[in-house]
C-alpha cells in the first residue's frame, strides 16, 4: 500500500498531569538529553517544590522547547520503562493516541534522526531564546508506512537496543566488582593523605614547543577534551605542559553539576592547558600508580568530597591544599596495578558502549528510510 502522509498532530496528544499530591520525589526527577535519552537531572533541587513538575509516564515523550545553545539538537526522550518520572514544568509531555497507525517506538526512531534535529532548529522561533513549541511539533509532516512495516523496522531497532543494553549490564557488573574491591581496600589498608605522594607541576610552554593542536580542556567526565575557549590572539607561552601520566584539574567547582573537572593524560601525547588549571603527578609511580589514583578520582564519592570542601563567595574552589588532604587506601603496588587493569577494562567497555549507543542512533535514519522505501 502507498504511504500515508499526515500531520503528526493527528496522532499525538499533549499531557499536563502534575505532581500535585507530591507522590513522586527527587529520585523520580529526570533530565532530557540531546542524545534523546532520560538522564540524571543536573538541576539543584535543594528547596525546590516538585508539585508543579510534570508526570512523565511509560510510553510518553518529553522535550524541551528551547533549542538554542544545545549544539543544534533538541533535548527529547521517550519513556520506554515501566516507571513514571518527573520532568520540569517547562518540558512538553505527550503521547501517541493511535497505535493502530503510529507506533511509539517508530516515532522515537523518527525523532532520533539528525534530520529531525535540523528540522526542529530551522522551525524554532524567538529573539532571546528560540523555541520549537507544541504547535510546531504538531505541524510536522510525517509519512507513515503500514503498521506491519513499522513493526518490522521497530523490531530491528529493538533487537540492536537489546544487545547494547545486555552489553551495558555486563559492564555494570564489572563496575560493581571493582567498586566492592575498593571498599574492601579501605578496611584492609591504612588510609593516607595523598599529598605526600604528589608533586605539583608548573612547566610552561615558554618556547612554544606545543601549538594550538595540543591545547586541551578538562571535562566533568574526567577526560581531556578539545578546548572550547576562543583562542584567537591568545599566547600559548603561559600554558602549562601536561605530559603522559600527569593530571590536570579545574579548581572552580561551582556550576559544574556537582562534579569536578579533572583528567589523567593516559595517552602517549603531551598536552598544554590553561595556566588557571592545576597540573600534578605522582611523585613515585612505584608507590602510587597514576591509574590507581585516577580510579578514585572517577568515583562519585570524590565529586561529592571536592564540592563539600570547595570554598569561596563568587566562585567556590577546590584548591591544591584541599586536594593534598584527600585520603585513600594505598596498598602494595601489585594490588594497585591489578585493580587498575580491571578499571582499564571497564573504561574501555564504557567507551565501546557509548559507541554502540551512537551507532544505534545512527541506524534510525537508515531504518526510517528503509521502512518508507518498503512501504511506498
Amino acid at each position: 500500500m502507498a504511504l500515508t502522509k499526515v500531520k503528526l498532530g493527528k496522532y499525538i496528544e499533549q499531557s499536563d498531569l502534575r505532581n500535585n499530591e507530591g507522590k513522586f520525589g527527587e529520585d523520580s526527577v529526570v533530565g532530557l538529553s540531546t542524545q534523546k535519552q532520560m538522564i540524571t537531572t543536573k538541576a539543584d533541587l535543594s528547596g525546590v517544590s516538585l508539585l508543579s513538575y510534570k508526570l512523565f509516564a511509560p510510553g510518553q515523550f518529553a522535550y524541551i522547547p528551547d533549542t538554542s545553545r544545545r549544539g543544534d539538537k533538541m533535548s527529547l526522550a521517550y519513556n520506554s520503562t515501566k516507571e513514571t518520572y518527573l520532568v520540569s514544568s517547562i518540558s512538553v509531555v505527550f503521547g501517541v493516541t493511535d497505535e493502530e497507525h503510529l507506533l511509539s517506538d517508530y516515532l522515537y526512531m523518527f525523532f532520533n534522526r539528525p534530520e529531525f534535529d535540523r528540522y526542529a532548529r530551522f522551525h524554532s522561533w524567538g529573539s532571546a531564546r528560540e523555541t520549537f513549541n507544541w504547535e510546531d511539533m504538531c505541524d510536522i509532516d510525517i509519512e507513515l508506512p503500514d503498521l506491519p512495516i513499522q513493526q518490522k523496522y521497530v523490531d530491528i531497532y529493538l533487537a540492536a537496543l537489546k544487545n547494547q543494553q545486555s552489553y551495558e549490564r555486563g559492564m555494570e557488573d564489572l563496575r560493581i566488582v571493582f567498586e566492592g574491591y575498593l571498599d574492601n581496600l579501605r578496611s584492609q589498608n591504612k588510609i593516607e593523605k595523598i599529598g605526600p605522594f604528589l608533586q605539583l607541576v608548573e612547566d610552561k610552554n615558554d618556547d612554544l614547543a606545543y601549538g594550538m593542536e595540543s591545547v586541551k580542556g578538562v571535562s566533568i567526565e574526567k577526560k581531556f577534551i578539545d578546548t572550547k575557549a576562543d583562542m584567537k590572539g591568545v599566547s600559548l607561552k603561559p600554558y602549562y605542559i601536561v605530559k603522559p601520566d600527569e593530571f590536570a584539574y579545574v579548581t572552580v567547582t561551582s556550576r559544574n553539576g556537582e562534579k569536578i573537572s579533572l583528567a589523567l593524560n593516559d595517552s602517549d601525547e603531551t598536552y598544554i592547558c590553561s595556566s588557571s588549571y592545576v597540573v600534578f603527578k605522582s611523585r613515585d609511580k612505584e608507590k602510587l600508580l597514576p591509574q590507581y589514583l585516577m580510579l578514585y578520582f572517577s568515583r562519585s564519592e570524590f565529586n561529592r568530597y571536592a564540592r563539600f570542601h570547595s570554598w569561596g563567595s563568587a566562585r567556590e574552589i577546590f584548591d591544591w591544599n584541599e586536594m593534598c588532604d584527600v585520603k585513600i587506601p594505598v596498598p602494595d603496588i601489585k594490588v594497585q596495578k591489578a585493580i587498575s587493569k580491571v578499571f582499564a577494562v571497564y573504561t574501555q567497555r564504557k567507551e565501546i558502549n557509548e559507541q554502540l549507543k551512537a551507532q544505534i542512533r545512527d541506524i534510525c535514519s537508515i531504518l526510517i528510510r528503509g521502512s518508507l522505501e518498503n512501504g511506498g
